[in-house]
C-alpha cells in the first residue's frame, strides 16, 4: 500500500466533498442539472458518527457526477477498495416515460439491471414532462409513476419520488434531500464498518514481524479523511489522535534503528500547520515514516480539524505541549542535527503557532475561563520563543546586550548549551570578524547602577561557554590550560563575560602551541571567546533558512528589536490571562530595554508596575534589583515625589540587601529633597520605615476630661540620625466607629536615632473609650510624611527590631464619666433662722487627687456669708451617731482645725486634703423678715410654716484636676427654722370670765433650748388677768426644752371691749416673746450663733436670743346664730336619670345683734357645692334667700338635681359664705354618702317573640 501514498496525498489535496452519482436513463440531466445543483450544499443534515449517534452538520458539500464521467470510470478495483471514501455515496436514477407499454417493455428491465447492485444506495427520480393543461398526459404520467412505485418501492423504504418539470412541488425538494441523506447515512455506516474491520485486522498484527505502519496509516487516515469530508470533524480528530499514539508506540519499539530526519534544508522551519509541505513519499523509511517530519504532519492534521471546529485555543494548548515534547526528542538526536537545530525549530514553531491561533481566534469565541487560559498559553509560547532567541543571541555575542535580570538569569542559566557532536570550527578568512568581536568585547563595560550600587552580575549561562565550546571540539590543546580558560584566573565565575583588564590581558598575551611529546603538534589550539562567537554565527547561518530570523541575528539593533517584540507579546498575553504577575515581570524586561535607550518615561511606568508586584508579594531580593532603576528614571524625569518614594522604599528593604554606604546615600537623597523647594509636595508614606507602638505594660488610664502624657516608642529604619521638625499621632477610638481620629502633637523637633526611640507626647483631654494609635504624621524639612504601621513593641534582641501587630493593642483608656468628687452638707437637721450659723460642706474625693482644687461658693437668695469670720477646715471622720444618746454627741472630725480665707467667693483647698475627705465650716446667716405664726391647737389643716420657706440653697463649683480641667457643680439645700413652733388652746374658763390660755412650745432643732423669760403682747379685745404684765401665770424659769420635746406656758387673759373693725386695718395679732439660749453642736445642727472668737463648741456665757411669734386669738362664740338642717329624701330612693329635690331648712336661733346695721339683714347668701361628675343641678347654685331677723324664723331652700352615676356618692352640700362657721349649727346634719340606683330597663326597642 505504500505505493499509493502519492496518489492518496493528491486525493486529499483535491477532494473535499461527497460524490453523488447520477444515472441519466432518459437524458434528463442537462434539463434539471441547474435546479439540482442549486440545492447544494445541503443544510442542517444529520449524519451518524462512528458510534452511530446522529450528529448535526450545518453544511454538507456535495457534487452530482454522471456515471458516464471519466472520474468514476477510470478507477481500478484495488483503488476503489483502498480509497472507498471518494466513491459515490448515493445514485440518483433519472427516468421519464409517457406510456405504460414502454415502461413495461423497455424502462422496467433496464432499471432492474441498474439497481441490481446491492452495494450501492440508489433511488429513482421520475420526471414528468406532461403540461399542466394536458389532462390526458398528466393522468398517464401518474399511472406510470404509480406502476414505478409498485415495482421498486416497498413498505420498508420509499425509493421513488416525482418531479414535475413544468411546476415542481415544494415538497419534492424536501423529499429529495431526505432520500439523499438516507442514502449517505447508509453508505457512510457501511464504509465505517469496512474501515474498522480492516483496521482491526492490521492492529492485531502490530507486534508481528509482518507489521507495516504505512498500510495501517493509509487505512486509518482514509477513515479520518472520510469523516473530515463528511464534516464529522470530531470523529476525524479522534482518529488522528489514535494514529499518533500508535505511531509513538511503533517508533519507541526497541530493536529497530530508524532515521530521525531533520537534516534537510528548511527542516529548521516547523511545519506544524502545513500538512502538505513535504510529500509523505519522501519521509517513508522501510515500513514507517521518519519521526521528525511525520509527527509534525500528524499535528498539522489535528490543528486543521481543530480550526474547522473553531477551537484555536485547543490548538495553542496542544501545540505548546507538542513543542515541549518534540523539543525533548530533538535533544535526544541533537548530535546528528545541524548546530542549534533545536533552538531554531522551537522559535519557528512558536511563532507559527502564535500567528495561526491569533488569526483564528476572536474575542468572545469561548467562555471567559477558556479565553484566559488561551492567552496564558500564548504567553507561554512567547516566553519559550523569547528564551530560545536569547540563547541564540548569546551564542553570537549579544550577551552583553541582554539584561542580566533575575527572570533572564533563571531562564538561561537552567537552559543547557547546544550539544553538537563537534562544536563549530572557525571558518577560514574570518579574522576580520574575530577582530570586530574582540573589539566589541573590549568596549563592553558594566553599566553602573544609580546610588553607586555594586552587585555581582547574574549569570546568563549554565556553565562557562568558553570551556563548554572547547570541550566539545574534536581536539584540545593540552599544553596551556590557562589559554583554555582564556586567561581568566577565576574559573568559578559563572559569567561568560570578562572585565576590561582581563580582556586586554587575554588579547595581548602570547599564545603557546606547545604540547607534550605524545600529542601531535598540529592539534588546534583552544578557541578564544570571540572566535567561538564567530564560529557559532557562521554555523547558525547554515542552519537557519528563515531570512527573517537571520535578519534578527544580524546585528544588535535587530536583535533588540525582535527581543522587545517577543517580550511585549508575552507580557500582553499574560496580562489578559490568569497569570498577570508573569506579565508584570516581563514588563520589567521591556522597561530595561527602554531604560537602556534612554526612553525613561516608558521605562518608569513599567518599572512602577514591577515594583508594585514585588512589594506586594514581599519579594525584597527582586525589588532590590529593580527599584534602583526606577529611582534613576524618576530622578532624570524630575519626578521628585516618585523619586522620594523610591528612596524611602529602598531604605525600607532588608539591611542585608545593601551596603551601609548605599543606605546612607538613600537617606542623603531623602534629606536633600525634603529640605529643597519641591514644586508639588505630597505626603510621603513611610509606613515600612518608621513604625511605632505604645510602651510595654498596661495602657495609660485617664478620667474623662483629664489631660496626660503619652509615652510612644518609635523604630527608625534610617541608617543615620534624622531630625523631625514636627510629629503628631492620631488616636482612634475602638468603641466608636463614626467618630474621626484625634491628633496629638509633639512640642518640638525630635531627633530619631537608628533603631528604638522613646518620645513623650502631651495628651489633651479625650472622650471616654479605649484608644489605639492610628497614623503617625510629621515633617522632615518641607516634606510631610505619614506612617500607618504599628510595631509590636515586645521585647526584641536589637534596637532596630520592627514588626507588625494585628490587632493593635490599646494604648489609652479613658474612663466613662463618673463621680470624681462629692460635695455634701455636714448636717441634715435645721439651723437657726436669722442667726449666724456654721454650715459644714464635706469635700470627698473619689479615687482622684484634688491637689490645687478651688471651691467657688455662691449663696442663694435669703442667705449671706459672714465674711468677718474665717473659714475653718478639718479632716472628716465618719462616726456612728445616735442623737438620743448624750455620749454620742461627739464631733466626727479630728481636733486639727485650720483656718482659710475666702476671696471673691473662692476658697483654695490645701494640698493635704487632696486625697482625704475634709469639712469646710462657713459662717452663713439665713434672713427672714416675717414673724413666726402660731396655730390653734387641734386645727385640721395646720398652718405651720412650710418647710420650703426655711430652705436656702448654696451653689458650689469645684475646679480641680491638672489644669483645673475638671469641674464639679452642686447645689446644696440647707434647712433653717425657728427654734419653736407655737400652738395655743384655751385650757379652762373660770367663773369670773377669766380664760386660761395654754401656749405649747414644740422644739424644732436638734439642740437643748433654755428659756429664761417669756411674755405675751395681747391684741385688741383681750386683756391680761392678774398683774397685767403679760408674764405667765407660773414662772418656772429657766425652762429647759430638749430636742424634739414640748413645753407649755399658761397665760391668764380675759375679754375686753373691742373697737369697731375698720376694713382698711389688718387683722389684729398677739405677739409671744421668748428669751432663750441654745446649747448645740454644729456637727449635729443648730447651735449658738457664731461669735468672733468662737471655734468648736458653744460657750456657756452665750448671749440670750429672742424669739417672737404671732398668735391670732379669736373671741369665743358661745351660742350659734343659725341652724341648717338637711331634710329627708323621698322614700322611693334615688335613681340615675330621675330628678330629685334636695331641701335644707335654715332657722334663726336668736335675734340679730342690735348694734349691727339693719341693711339687708333679711337676706342670707347661700351656695350649693356639688361634684359635676356625679350631679347635674337644674337651676341656680348660688343666691340670696329672705330670712327674718327675729328668733325662730325659718326658710326652706330647695334645689332640683339629677343623679348622673349609680352607687354611693356624696350629696350636694349647702353653705352660707357670709356667715362664720362658728355661728352655724348643723341640725340635723346632712348624710356623708347616699345611694343612687341604676336607671330602670327600657322596653322601647324590644320586639315580642
Amino acid at each position: 500500500m505504500a505505493n499509493f501514498l502519492p496518489q492518496f496525498q493528491s486525493i486529499k489535496s483535491s477532494f473535499n466533498h461527497i460524490v453523488l452519482a447520477v444515472e441519466d436513463v432518459s437524458d434528463l440531466w442537462p434539463t434539471i442539472k441547474k435546479d439540482f445543483e442549486g440545492r447544494l450544499p445541503f443544510k442542517k443534515a444529520f449524519l451518524n458518527n462512528k458510534t452511530r449517534n446522529p450528529v448535526l452538520v450545518e453544511e454538507l458539500p456535495a457534487e452530482f457526477i454522471l456515471t458516464t464521467d471519466a472520474r468514476l470510470r477510470s478507477r481500478f478495483p484495488q483503488e476503489q477498495s483502498l480509497f472507498w471514501f471518494r466513491e459515490p455515496y448515493a445514485t440518483l436514477v433519472l427516468v421519464t416515460c409517457e406510456d405504460l407499454d414502454e415502461f413495461k417493455n423497455i424502462l422496467k428491465p433496464r432499471l432492474k439491471l441498474i439497481v441490481q447492485n446491492d452495494e450501492r444506495e440508489w433511488f429513482i427520480v421520475f420526471v414528468s414532462k406532461a403540461p399542466a393543461h394536458n389532462d390526458q398526459a398528466t393522468k398517464m404520467a401518474k399511472k406510470v409513476y404509480a406502476k414505478l412505485e409498485v415495482d421498486f418501492s416497498s413498505k420498508k423504504r420509499e425509493r421513488c419520488c416525482k418531479l414535475d418539470i413544468h411546476g415542481p412541488d415544494a415538497n419534492f425538494w424536501h423529499d429529495l434531500e431526505a432520500k439523499i441523506m438516507e442514502c449517505i447515512r447508509n453508505t457512510l455506516d457501511r464504509r465505517i464498518q469496512f474501515y474498522e474491520e480492516e483496521i482491526r485486522k492490521l492492529s492485531e498484527q502490530r507486534f508481528m514481524p509482518v507489521w507495516n505502519f504505512c498500510n495501517f496509516f493509509i487505512l486509518k487516515e482514509s477513515l479520518a479523511f472520510m469523516f473530515e469530508v463528511a464534516h464529522l470533524h470530531e470523529d476525524a480528530l479522534r482518529e488522528y489522535d489514535e494514529l499518533e499514539l500508535c505511531y509513538l508506540e511503533t517508533v519507541n519499539m526497541a530493536g529497530k534503528q530508524r532515521d530521525f530526519g531533520g537534516v534537510e534544508r528548511q527542516d529548521d522551519q516547523a511545519t506544524l500547520l502545513d500538512p502538505g509541505k513535504k510529500p509523505l513519499a519522501q519521509i517513508v523509511q522501510d515500513d514507517c515514516f521518519r519521526e521528525f517530519e511525520f509527527r509534525q504532519y500528524l499535528f498539522a492534521c489535528q490543528a486543521k480539524l481543530l480550526f474547522k471546529l473553531s477551537r484555536p485555543f485547543e490548538v495553542a494548548s496542544r501545540g505548546y505541549s507538542f513543542i515541549i515534547s518534540f523539543s525533548k526528542a530533538l535533544a535526544l538526536h541533537e548530535s546528528m542535527l545541524p548546530f542549534c537545530m533545536r533552538e531554531v525549530w522551537v522559535i519557528t514553531a512558536c511563532l507559527a503557532l502564535i500567528d495561526a491561533t491569533s488569526s483564528h481566534y476572536e474575542d468572545g469565541l469561548a467562555a471567559a475561563d477558556v479565553e484566559k487560559e488561551f492567552y496564558r498559553v500564548l504567553g507561554e509560547l512567547y516566553t519559550l520563543c523569547r528564551t530560545k532567541f536569547m540563547r541564540l543571541g548569546y551564542l553570537v555575542g549579544y550577551g552583553s546586550d541582554i539584561e542580566r535580570s533575575p527572570v533572564n538569569s533563571a531562564s538561561l542559566s537552567m537552559l543547557p548549551w547546544p550539544k553538537p557532536a563537534v562544536w563549530p570550527s572557525l571558518p577560514p578568512n574570518a579574522s576580520t570578524e574575530v577582530l570586530a568581536k574582540e573589539k566589541m568585547i573590549l568596549q563592553e563595560s558594566p553599566r553602573l547602577k544609580h546610588f553607586g550600587i555594586q552587585r555581582k552580575p547574574l549569570p546568563l549561562e549554565p556553565s562557562v561557554l568558553l570551556r563548554e565550546a572547547n570541550r566539545r571540539r574534536a581536539s584540545l590543546s593540552a599544553g596551556n590550560m590557562y589559554e583554555l580558560l582564556d586567561g581568566r584566573p577565576n574559573v568559578s565565575d559563572s559569567s561568560g563575560l570578562l572585565s576590561p583588564m582581563q580582556k586586554a590581558n587575554t588579547v595581548s598575551m602570547s599564545r603557546t602551541f606547545s604540547s607534550p611529546g605524545n600529542f601531535d603538534a598540529s592539534i588546534d589550539r583552544p578557541m578564544r571567546l570571540a572566535e567561538i562567537f564567530v564560529a557559532a554565527e557562521h554555523a547558525l547561518r547554515k542552519t537557519i533558512s528563515d531570512e527573517e530570523l537571520c535578519k534578527c541575528l544580524s546585528s544588535v539593533a535587530e536583535f533588540e528589536k525582535k527581543y522587545l517584540d517577543l517580550s511585549k507579546g508575552a507580557a500582553n498575553n499574560y496580562h489578559r490571562s490568569w497569570w498577570k504577575r508573569h506579565g508584570v515581570v516581563l514588563d520589567g524586561e521591556i522597561a530595561a530595554v527602554y531604560h537602556k535607550h534612554e526612553n525613561y518615561d516608558l521605562a518608569a511606568n513599567l518599572y512602577e508596575k514591577v515594583c508594585a508586584l514585588y512589594a506586594g508579594g514581599g519579594w525584597e531580593n527582586l525589588l532590590a534589583e529593580v527599584l534602583p532603576h526606577l529611582a534613576e528614571c524618576q530622578k532624570i524625569l524630575n519626578d521628585q515625589a516618585g523619586y522620594l518614594s523610591s528612596c524611602v522604599k529602598l531604605l525600607s528593604l532588608d539591611k542585608g540587601l545593601f551596603l551601609p554606604k548605599e543606605r546612607q546615600a538613600f537617606q542623603s537623597e531623602v534629606v536633600r529633597l525634603a529640605h529643597s523647594e519641591m514644586e508639588h509636595p505630597v505626603p510621603l508614606d513611610v509606613s515600612s520605615l518608621i513604625t511605632f507602638s505604645g510602651n510595654q505594660g498596661p495602657p495609660l488610664e485617664l478620667c474623662d476630661g483629664d489631660p496626660g502624657t503619652l509615652s510612644v516608642t518609635l523604630w527608625s529604619g534610617f541608617p543615620d540620625d534624622i531630625t523631625l521638625e514636627s510629629l503628631s499621632l492620631t488616636l482612634t477610638a475602638t468603641n466608636v466607629t463614626d467618630e474621626g481620629a484625634k491628633a496629638i502633637k509633639s512640642s518640638g523637633a525630635i531627633v530619631l536615632k537608628p533603631g528604638k526611640n522613646n518620645i513623650m507626647v502631651s495628651l489633651p483631654p479625650q472622650k471616654p473609650g479605649s484608644y489605639v494609635l492610628g497614623v503617625l504624621t510629621g515633617q522632615i524639612g518641607q516634606l510631610r510624611f505619614r506612617s500607618h504601621s504599628f510595631s509590636k513593641g515586645g521585647p526584641a534582641d536589637t534596637d532596630d527590631f520592627m514588626s507588625f501587630e494585628k490587632p493593635t493593642r490599646p494604648i489609652l483608656k479613658v474612663a466613662k464619666p463618673r463621680s470624681l468628687v462629692d460635695l455634701a452638707a455636714a448636717v441634715s437637721s435645721a439651723l437657726l433662722m436669722n442667726e449666724p450659723q456654721w454650715v459644714g460642706i464635706i469635700v470627698k474625693p473619689i479615687d482622684y487627687s484634688l491637689e490645687g482644687a478651688v471651691l467657688h461658693i455662691d449663696p442663694g437668695p435669703g442667705l449671706r456669708i459672714e465674711e468677718r469670720h474665717k473659714i475653718e477646715i478639718e479632716k472628716h471622720e465618719v462616726v456612728a451617731q445616735n442623737v438620743d444618746s448624750p455620749s454620742s454627741n461627739l464631733s466626727p472630725v479630728s481636733s486639727e482645725v485650720k483656718q482659710l480665707s475666702i476671696e471673691e467667693g473662692k476658697i483654695r483647698l490645701p494640698d493635704w486634703t487632696s486625697n482625704i475627705s475634709s469639712v469646710l465650716w462657713i459662717s452663713l446667716q439665713a434672713v427672714s423678715d416675717g414673724l413666726a405664726r402660731g396655730t390653734p391647737a387641734g386645727t385640721a389643716v395646720s398652718q405651720r410654716q412650710s418647710v420650703v420657706d426655711g430652705l436656702r440653697t448654696i451653689a458650689l463649683r469645684l475646679d480641680f484636676g491638672v489644669s483645673h480641667n475638671q469641674t464639679f457643680k452642686k447645689t446644696l439645700a440647707v434647712h433653717f427654722t425657728d427654734p419653736f413652733h407655737v400652738t395655743t388652746r384655751v385650757a379652762d374658763k373660770c367663773s369670773d370670765g377669766t380664760l386660761l390660755l395654754q401656749v405649747i412650745l414644740q422644739s424644732q432643732v436638734k439642740a437643748s433650748l433654755s428659756i429664761s423669760d417669756a411674755w405675751l403682747d395681747l391684741q385688741d379685745g383681750f386683756a391680761h388677768a392678774g398683774k397685767g404684765d403679760g408674764r405667765p401665770v407660773s414662772r418656772f424659769f429657766p425652762l429647759i426644752v430638749s430636742s424634739k420635746s414640748r413645753a407649755g406656758i399658761l397665760f391668764g387673759i380675759c375679754l375686753a371691749d373691742a373697737p369697731a373693725k375698720d376694713e382698711s386695718m389688718e387683722d389684729p395679732v398677739s405677739i409671744l416673746n421668748i428669751k432663750y439660749t441654745i446649747s448645740g453642736d454644729r456637727n449635729l445642727g443648730a447651735h449658738s450663733p457664731v461669735a468672733e472668737e468662737l471655734s468648736g463648741s458653744d460657750d456657756d456665757n452665750a448671749m440670750p436670743l429672742t424669739f417672737r411669734s404671732a398668735l391670732v386669738l379669736q373671741r369665743p362664740v358661745l351660742d350659734p346664730c343659725l341652724a341648717v338642717g338637711f331634710l329627708p329624701l323621698p322614700s322611693s330612693g334615688l335613681r340615675v336619670g330621675q330628678l330629685v329635690t334636695m331641701k335644707w331648712r335654715v332657722e334663726r336661733l336668736k335675734d340679730s345683734d342690735k348694734n349691727v346695721p339693719s341693711d339687708n339683714l333679711d337676706e342670707v347668701l347661700y351656695e350649693v357645692n356639688v361634684n359635676s361628675e356625679n350631679w347635674m343641678v337644674a337651676g341656680r347654685k348660688r343666691g340670696y334667700a329672705s330670712l327674718s331677723t327675729k328668733q325662730g324664723s325659718r326658710i326652706v331652700i330647695s334645689i332640683l338635681c339629677l343623679p348622673l352615676v349609680a352607687g354611693y356618692v356624696r350629696p350636694p352640700q349647702l353653705g352660707l359664705p357670709n356667715v362664720d362657721e362658728a355661728n352655724i349649727s348643723c341640725n340635723p346634719p346632712g348624710p356623708h354618702l347616699i345611694c343612687v340606683l341604676p336607671p330602670t330597663l327600657s322596653s322601647s326597642y324590644c320586639v315580642p317573640a
